[in-house]
């Protein structure tokens, strides 16, 4: 498009037009690789508040304490910390086994094609009954409902198809292939080995599932939502300040979030010199050991009490308010997941790699935060630019009554 747009060139710098390409194609592409997900959580802290630039290493402490009442109490607990975790699906065919198995057998019947053209099958290319298994698969797929022994079936028949062919390829040198073509192998062989464990075993659970070849990196993340019960790709927990975000994990493995809120309090008082005095998070978080660490650190936690609720109405009624208070304050991290899903593209992740896509994430999360600096900034100096704006407005209309007069 640039070659070939006038106005593109211009726009870009080039002091004449040019039949030639500026640049690679692909230049955008590995700059952006240059881009790592820590450099963009670093940058974020930054613009949230929790880095100062130019700030300096922290002192060692005194040996001798200071005195009794000399000095501020540094244990103080400040601020509100709300916590929360979501699942950011990745831009993926649902899977099933009958298509990722269909996937996996077309994959290895390209590097059989692949291993023929570099001349490493003795000018004889094996069988592999792509057409029939083509078949098969279509035969299949045109069921609206098939019955679990349709299914079984059509895994059986898919699974005899890549035995072969995975057979057919182990008696050549794969170390010819392309180091594309022999990752793809070594994922379709991890398939394969689960698709078969389930089939034996009759089962639809296996560790580390592979649903989808082209990211194996992407795993099921049970949800339990009303609009998908599992979702596919990176769970991520956050944590809410002041409006602002910031992530905490992120992990393309299914996990329990409830076992980063201690390690995101440690941060927390590591960038800002104490603990929250609030933790305003889901019932998930709510597990004895984060009790007991909340309890030692003086922080209190939403929620209620472990035990039975208290004699006292008044002290329950109290209580139940404490309650409903936290828990329309801890909505704003709710607020964050749908602004991000519905304005910011994290309802889907379009990058193609595994560190594009948590760079992607990163992105999104720090580009929030600049839209809340923007506006608190705009909000803050709101008067003074309407004044501006006023002021130029008057002093142009004035211009143009002289002018006309």
């Amino acid at each position: 498009m640039i070659a070939e747009n006038p106005y593109m060139q211009y726009f870009i710098g080039l002091e004449s037009f040019s039949k030639k390409a500026p640049m690679e194609a692909s230049l955008l592409t590995w700059f952006r690789k240059r881009i790592s997900a820590e450099m963009l959580s670093e940058i974020n802290d930054y613009i949230i508040g929790r880095k100062v630039i130019g700030e300096t290493e922290k002192k060692d402490p005194p040996d001798e304490p200071p005195a009794a009442g000399g000095g501020k109490n540094e244990d103080e607990n400040k601020g509100t910390l709300i916590l929360d975790a979501t699942c950011v699906p990745s831009d993926i065919q649902f899977p099933t086994d009958i298509s990722l198995l269909n996937e996996g057998r077309e994959c290895l019947e390209g590097i059989v094609d692949e291993l023929h053209e570099l001349g490493l099958t003795n000018g004889v290319k094996p069988r592999t009954y792509r057409q029939v298994a083509r078949r098969d698969y279509l035969r299949f797929v045109r069921n609206r409902k098939p019955a679990k022994k349709l299914i079984q079936k059509a895994i059986k028949h898919q699974l005899g198809y890549m035995r072969r062919n995975l057979a057919a390829i182990e008696g050549f040198d794969i170390t010819k292939l392309s180091s594309k073509s022999q990752q793809r192998l070594g994922v379709v062989r991890k398939l394969y080995e689960q698709q078969k464990q389930m089939y034996e075993n009759k089962t639809h659970q296996v560790s580390d599932r592979i649903v989808s070849i082209h990211q194996p990196w992407v795993r099921p993340i049970v949800r339990g939502k009303a609009t998908a019960d599992v979702e596919f790709g990176a769970k991520v927990a956050i944590s809410v300040v002041g409006g602002y975000t910031r992530i905490e994990n992120l992990s393309w493995d299914a996990y329990n979030e409830s076992t980063t809120l201690q390690a995101t309090v440690e941060r927390y008082k590591e960038q800002t010199g104490f603990y929250p005095q609030r933790i305003l998070a889901d019932k998930i978080y709510r597990t004895r050991d984060n009790l007991q660490y909340c309890d030692k650190h003086h922080i209190h936690m939403s929620g209620p009490k472990l035990g039975r609720p208290p004699k006292d109405k008044a002290l329950y009624a109290q209580q139940c308010r404490d309650e409903r208070r936290d828990a329309g304050e801890r909505n704003e991290v709710e607020g964050k997941f749908g602004t991000g899903k519905r304005c910011y593209g994290l309802d889907r992740l379009t990058a193609r790699l595994k560190s594009t896509c948590e760079t992607q994430i990163h992105m999104i999360v720090m580009t929030m935060n600049l839209w809340k600096r923007l506006r608190n900034f705009l909000r803050q100096n709101c008067r003074l630019i309407s004044q501006v704006i006023w002021k130029l407005i008057y002093a142009v209309t004035t211009r143009r009554i002289q002018m006309a007069v």
